[in-house]
């Protein structure tokens, strides 16, 4: 597909927002990738999908990637139908729209409609999970120190509250193989381990773990598997169950590009009636995994706009979209590792990372490292200085509408600033 063809689809498709009331099933079929990366000419027609502020180079799409046009102003028009037909659409047919958003999500994520959820992001859903065991004073969960903050926030209430004991490992920032990741959690566990929790993709660093083979280790010891996967999901090309894990959160406003506000849970069948509801819900039975998703009255317009969102990547293709932002990643990493004064915190092995990657300049602190690159070659990036997971440095976090020139300046910018 090239650009024209690119820019005619999505303004006859993307733009075409499923008036309130009617059934949104409409399944869009994802394209065959005929090569791991675009010609130049269809990397410049996703970026013609955004509109991208000219002040600066955003590479912080980690914490939230802006939407693309068509997704949009498809939220838009979703919202002007929601206003139009106030409560008569939400007591009528928001309930029919929101189980087929579900089931469209669910269908792209390779699960059962049955064993997700749709929440409003990563912590939430994860929080529900940790909130919702039945836990007992001397119970353990396992845990890196380099997870997101807001759930080993969640694990310390617990441990507040309950007495249970978290034990932390240490991520290296450049393993030799999965051995010796696998082997790292496994010494942690023990015989009252309830709980392990893994990230995917390590939101500071950019690593991505051996998710399937932790899983596998853990279930050998009888051990549950949470994953936190704000990061990967529309960011790699994998479906869910690939993965083994019995619980996975993820963030919709980020690689999916959908609104603000929307995240998802995935919870094995099996496992649902283990779980107490983080709200109050006694509609639903206990093996139902609709009793974690009482959210009170929502936004629910932009709920439905994660179905334009699917439509967007979909048309793109999983394996093309990790391909090309593998490739910019590299692009950029290659040219700084190395270099005296700069460190690379991010896995040289291109199984070991895609798109988010951090590096330090030695000579600068994170935080004056990001003023440098925002103040003097307008790049925004974010400071990460964390002495509790080691890790120093800016995350850079490029996106589909980031270019080569783009990566090539920030490169330029570092080795300047070194």
């Amino acid at each position: 597909m090239n650009k024209r063809e690119f820019i005619r689809t999505m303004a006859v498709t993307g733009l075409a927002a499923t008036a309130a009331g009617r059934h949104l099933t409409a399944h869009a079929t994802e394209p065959a990738v005929s090569a791991p990366r675009g010609p130049t000419d269809f990397w410049d027609g996703i970026r013609a999908q955004y509109r991208l502020d000219p002040a600066r180079v955003n590479f912080e799409n980690g914490y939230y990637c802006i939407m693309p046009e068509p997704v949009l102003e498809a939220t838009l028009a979703r919202m002007r139908d929601q206003n139009l037909s106030g409560s008569y659409y939400l007591r009528t047919r928001m309930e029919d729209d929101r189980l087929a958003v579900r089931r469209r999500l669910a269908e792209f994520a390779g699960c059962a409609a049955e064993e997700l959820i749709v929440t409003r992001n990563t912590t939430e859903s994860l929080d529900t999970v940790i909130a919702g065991f039945d836990w007992r004073a001397g119970d353990e969960a396992v845990m890196a120190v380099q997870d997101y903050g807001s759930m080993l926030d969640m694990f310390r209430v617990q441990a507040r509250r309950h007495g249970i004991v978290n034990r932390m490992v240490s991520l290296p920032r450049h393993p030799a193989s999965d051995d010796e990741i696998v082997q790292l959690y496994e010494r942690a566990l023990g015989p009252r381990t309830r709980l392990l929790m893994v990230s995917h993709l390590v939101n500071i660093t950019g690593q991505i773990l051996p998710v399937r083979k932790l899983c596998a280790m853990a279930h050998a010891h009888g051990v549950p598997v949470m994953v936190d996967g704000a990061h990967t999901f529309a960011h790699l090309d994998f479906q869910i169950p690939d993965l083994g894990c019995d619980f996975y959160g993820a963030s919709l406003h980020k690689w999916l590009g959908a609104p603000l506000g929307h995240g998802l849970l995935y919870v094995r069948r099996d496992r649902i009636a283990d779980l107490w509801p983080l709200f109050g819900e006694t509609n639903f039975a206990d093996d139902d995994i609709r009793k974690l998703n009482h959210l009170g009255t929502h936004p629910v317009p932009t709920e439905l706009a994660i179905l334009d969102a699917l439509d967007f990547h979909q048309r793109i293709g999983s394996a093309r979209k990790e391909a090309r932002l593998r490739q910019l990643q590299e692009r950029w990493t290659s040219q700084v590792r190395g270099v005296a004064g700069l460190t690379v915190n991010t896995p040289a092995d291109p199984a070991r990372a895609c798109a988010i990657a951090n590096v330090r300049v030695d000579r600068l602190s994170p935080a004056a490292l990001a003023q440098a690159l925002l103040e003097q070659h307008r790049i925004w990036t974010v400071a990460i200085d964390s002495d509790a997971a080691d890790v120093h440095g800016v995350r850079v976090t490029p996106n589909l509408f980031s270019t080569l020139d783009e990566v090539d300046r920030l490169a330029a910018a570092l080795r300047a600033l070194a």
